[in-house]
């Protein structure tokens, strides 16, 4: 039995990257590692484990029964470590120099990184902000492991698995190129909105996948002409066509700066949608998450009375 007199820590590091990477050089990237520091760690643990751990394949580093059982406890102890460095950290924003990662869209990008990053300078003027937008399917596990501190977003997939509070509710509005044949008023007639031609975005984040669901749901459907993967091409889509964009109304308004749009309300009732910041239950107590995680809903929370 090896004593973990014995054991570098590291090894388990470099054992959890392969892992999730699938590959010694995004391993080595991931770590800071050369790829021949990372190979012979991984000969280090083969001789620990006393089994090959990865087969190269053309798929990549694949892992064995072994290496499979093993990284679940692997993933745990390393939390575990993480967890205690923490609580050594006292943290202080207006001398910390922490870097923070938060999962965002880039709707969220474009509608409160402006406020939360102007507090931020003010408030704790040497921290980091990396902002690393991950499919929602990805982010319970990186929130796990670390790589994200927080993700933000209509979310409802991780609510019952992460810790969360509500930031505020959006409503969804409907946009397009001013021009002179457009109908008065501040609604969109239902017969005006199914005979337009709409652009759907298909962010990272999936929440407005549901936006279909939930028109179909009220008898309503749309005639989608693009589908696009960021709402930061909406504008110039909008302002070269005759399309019509549904998307939140606080985004519609900043992408209006320019007054070249005219926003209807939709001509059908939606829920709203609930925006919300997550966190995991292991580093709730963190002194600098917590902190952050105020700056955030204070922040924030301000959307709710725009």
């Amino acid at each position: 039995m090896t004593s973990i007199d014995h054991v570098d820590l590291n090894l388990l590091r470099v054992f959890q990257a392969i892992v999730e990477e699938r590959s010694l050089t995004k391993a080595g990237e991931r770590l800071a590692l050369s790829q021949p520091a990372v190979s012979y760690s991984l000969g280090r643990l083969r001789t620990m484990f006393d089994d090959p751990l990865f087969i190269r394949t053309r798929a990549g580093m694949q892992p064995t029964p072994v290496a499979l059982e093993l990284a679940e406890i692997v993933g745990h102890a390393l939390d575990t470590v993480r967890q205690a460095l923490r609580y050594a950290e006292r943290f202080d924003p207006a001398t910390s120099t922490r870097t923070f990662r938060l999962s965002l869209s880039d709707a969220g990008e474009m509608a409160y990184l402006p406020s939360l990053c102007a507090a931020l300078q003010k408030a704790a003027p040497r921290v980091k902000l990396v902002v690393e937008p991950l499919p929602v399917e990805e982010i319970e596990e990186a929130l796990r492991s670390s790589r994200l501190d927080f993700a933000i977003g209509n979310l409802p997939s991780l609510l019952p698995r992460t810790r969360h509070s509500l930031l505020f509710e959006e409503s969804y509005v409907c946009m397009t190129r001013k021009r002179r044949d457009l109908p008065s008023g501040d609604t969109l007639k239902l017969e005006r909105f199914l005979a337009a031609s709409h652009i759907q975005v298909r962010s990272l984040e999936h929440s407005h996948h549901a936006l279909d669901d939930a028109l179909r749901a009220q008898g309503v459907g749309r005639n989608i002409a693009f589908a696009l993967p960021h709402f930061v091409a909406v504008p110039g889509v909008l302002a070269v066509t005759d399309l019509f964009a549904t998307l939140p109304e606080r985004l519609a308004h900043i992408l209006n700066r320019g007054d070249a749009f005219r926003i209807y309300a939709l001509p059908v009732p939606l829920p709203k949608a609930a925006v919300t910041m997550h966190w995991h239950e292991h580093f709730h107590e963190d002194e600098g998450i917590a902190w952050m995680r105020g700056l955030i809903a204070e922040i924030l929370a301000s959307f709710e009375k725009m």
